[in-house]
């Protein structure tokens, strides 16, 4: 039996994992070398977080005076008050010994020597700075939107990928168990404690449970859903919130979805916020600049939104900013550029839409992270609701929470392991999802998903967008019910056991469709505008209400 199964391989997952073993071998803590085991459905090195460009916030005043109080401060404020300002204290307080942990292991931060700064430029703030090496105090950092400060530490515009692989590398030093290819079916839980987990091998078709004492779900968000019209992967379709909410979990914010301003036209592809953080404008079709590019990106989403609804064009101009600026410091947004939108951005426009981006809702946790509702479960990363993004997550914000968090839940979950009962579940879910499996092959199929699949994307962001009505959203509600109804006569064709794409993605979908309704609801209650929610009728923040958490539970 596992002391820790964490399930998710990305940044959130790997640090869990390397959290996890190391307090394993602390004195007063430890029982020795944690037995620890991720799980992923895909491999590490292709997880969400290699797609986040821009930078991760932590207050070192390497550029510029800052302080943690000030990252505190803007956390809050881009969030509206719908968080946890306790949560966001720990996060942002931890934020310089995380950066300095990921430097310790080999992230290849940007550095300011890179920049031609020298120490004359820079301005150290004693409450930030203290204690961090030399090396720490070289980082370069730059602005992100809602940011008060150059704040966001970053690897050219590769920040995600970089730390992804370095996590990974020491992941495999420290000889951590990775189970690759499979994919998360439901939680184990007996008496309200989860005991483990069971998963579909990808490449044998076999359901498998996997047992353990404590259980960490890293499964990523999901921005999926709005399918088409997000930065997200495919498969970013909510796998672990939604096993939470069938094993009795609850989840909560489910109505905040983030739109990033900036991502390609015509192929939903992201142009990171550190082009806006260099400098780069938002200009019109009549080439006037609209908005102030740095404002939290709710804002500026909503700005790009109202050109559109005046029948104007919308791009980003890095003109100015000259060749050989870019190629330093964005060399992936002109290769992504040149590449999907077949735009040179050292000499044209580049042209954006705002689209689904990052998931503020999902499980509920409480203080250690664990949770609600299921004992010996934690969560961490976009899956989990930490209440530190609130209504609007603050840029850079993302990759802090990933590490910092996920350090937090690996320890929890070793902690809760030390005490955890040896008893295994039984094989009743194992045996119900196996059922489940030959349910799905020997299905009618006269409905193609994958129609249903577009389509859901459209409604979503036609009508659970980035401006909602309550009349386009019970549209929206009625739609899905109806797509519900025909999911009946939905199946799969590749009726193969091995490496089958068609039964992953059916099993996707149905998980889409099951927190389509969730998300809807969580907005129709909420009657006013707040962060990413902008409701028409109820413009302004109701604070008398609406300063709480929508959370949703299933109860037998």
């Amino acid at each position: 039996m596992l002391d820790v199964l964490i399930i998710g391989s990305g940044g959130a997952g790997l640090t869990a994992a390397l959290a996890a073993k190391e307090i394993s071998t602390v004195d007063g803590v430890g029982l020795g070398n944690a037995s620890i085991l991720v799980v992923g459905k895909a491999y590490p090195t292709n997880s969400q977080t290699s797609m986040a460009q821009g930078g991760m916030n932590a207050a070192l005043g390497n550029v510029g005076e800052d302080h943690i109080s000030a990252h505190i401060a803007d956390t809050i404020k881009s969030a509206r008050g719908l968080c946890d300002e306790d949560m966001v204290r720990q996060m942002c307080a931890n934020a310089p010994k995380t950066i300095a942990w990921l430097e310790s292991i080999g992230v290849p931060f940007s550095r300011l020597d890179a920049r031609g700064l020298t120490s004359d430029d820079l301005s150290q703030s004693d409450e930030s700075s203290a204690g961090l090496t030399p090396s720490v105090k070289s980082i370069a950092q730059r602005q992100m939107g809602g940011a008060s400060a150059k704040r966001a530490c970053y690897a050219q515009d590769y920040t995600g990928l970089k730390i992804l692989h370095t996590l990974y590398d020491t992941c495999l030093k420290e000889e951590i168990d990775f189970l690759d290819e499979h994919y998360f079916l439901n939680l184990a839980v007996e008496d309200g404690t989860a005991k483990g987990a069971t998963f579909l091998d990808i490449r044998t078709g076999e359901v498998k449970q996997i047992h353990a004492k404590s259980v960490i779900i890293a499964t990523g968000g999901y921005g999926s859903l709005y399918h088409g019209y997000t930065t997200n992967a495919y498969g970013s379709t909510g796998d672990g919130v939604a096993a939470v909410l069938r094993a009795g979990g609850a989840v909560s914010d489910m109505e905040f979805i983030q739109f990033h301003p900036t991502a390609l036209k015509g192929s939903s592809i992201l142009i990171s916020e550190s082009a806006r953080g260099e400098g780069g404008y938002l200009i019109n079709s009549d080439g006037e600049r609209f908005v102030d590019e740095l404002k939290p990106r709710d804002e500026v989403a909503r700005a790009i939104f109202e050109q559109f609804q005046k029948n104007k064009e919308v791009f980003l101009d890095v003109r100015h900013l000259g060749e050989a600026k870019l190629m330093e410091l964005l060399p992936q947004e002109v290769a992504l550029c040149k590449l999907h939108e077949h735009v040179d951005p050292a000499t044209q426009l580049i042209p954006i839409q705002p689209v689904a981006h990052y998931s503020m809702g999902g499980i509920d946790v409480d203080y250690a992270l664990e949770v609600t509702g299921i004992k010996g479960c934690f969560a961490v990363g976009e899956c989990s609701n930490a209440k530190v993004h609130g209504a609007n997550r603050l840029g850079g914000n993302s990759l802090l929470e990933i590490t910092a968090f996920g350090k937090f839940a690996g320890e929890n979950a070793y902690k809760h392991a030390v005490y955890a009962s040896n008893k295994k579940a039984d094989d009743r879910q194992l045996q119900h999802d196996k059922q489940q499996i030959e349910t799905i092959y020997s299905k009618e199929n006269s409905i193609n998903f994958y129609a249903h699949r577009e389509s859901l994307g459209k409604l979503f962001y036609e009508k659970v967008g980035i401006v909602r009505e309550n009349t386009k959203l019970t549209e929206a509600m009625e739609e899905v019910i109806a797509m519900q109804v025909l999911q009946k006569k939905m199946g799969i064709t590749d009726k193969s056991p091995s490496n089958n794409t068609n039964l992953i993605e059916y099993l996707e979908f149905q998980n889409a469709l099951l927190l389509a309704p969730a998300i809807i609801s969580a907005a129709i209650a909420r009657d006013e505008s707040r962060g990413a929610h902008y409701k028409v009728g109820f413009e302004t923040q109701d604070d008398e209400k609406f300063k709480q958490h929508i959370v949703l539970q299933w109860k037998d």
